[in-house]
């Protein structure tokens, strides 16, 4: 896992729901790119064309609220988002983020869009570099962290089967 990360913010509100960051009419595919395609399409329509690998989601509270789907950060992550900031996360929203390796800290960051950002995993540091603000997060626990590192539960699981063998 890359301790450090860097992007430009798109900046959302509080309760930001599955069904604004990937329409319930897409969720007939897994296929991270192509729900990428299709993400924020009725909230932001120009996020799929403008964002930008490295990027960073910076909302309120209870980001990722409403289904359960996995679909919602597969669509962040397929776009290239590094890390999803956020006062709050619906829970689920948040173990299924971990669970595909995508990295999502809780703090209480204010941005424009477009502010440079840089997240620091690491020592727990959200760092507007635009307006030289930072925030703090608690620190992953070491499973999550490894989960983080090896791309998700899946990877990480077949890597524990493939060891046993």
């Amino acid at each position: 896992m890359r301790q450090v990360l860097s992007g430009r913010a798109w900046v959302f509100g509080d309760n930001i729901d599955t069904d604004q960051i990937i329409p319930a009419e897409y969720l007939v595919t897994m296929d991270n790119k192509e729900l990428a395609a299709h993400a924020f399409e009725k909230a932001r329509p120009e996020f799929a064309r403008e964002v930008q690998a490295g990027d960073i989601v910076v909302a309120g509270r209870n980001f990722g609220c409403g289904s359960s789907r996995e679909h919602a950060p597969r669509a962040l992550l397929g776009a290239g988002i590094s890390c999803v900031v956020a006062q709050s996360f619906a829970r689920i929203f948040f173990r299924n983020a971990i669970n595909i390796g995508l990295p999502v800290v809780e703090a209480d960051v204010r941005a424009a869009p477009r502010d440079s950002l840089r997240v620091d995993l690491g020592k727990g540091v959200v760092r507007n570099e635009t307006s030289g603000k930072s925030s703090a997060f608690p620190n992953y626990p070491p499973f999550v962290v490894m989960l983080i590192e090896k791309g998700g539960l899946i990877p990480y699981t077949k890597e524990m089967l493939a060891c046993r063998k």
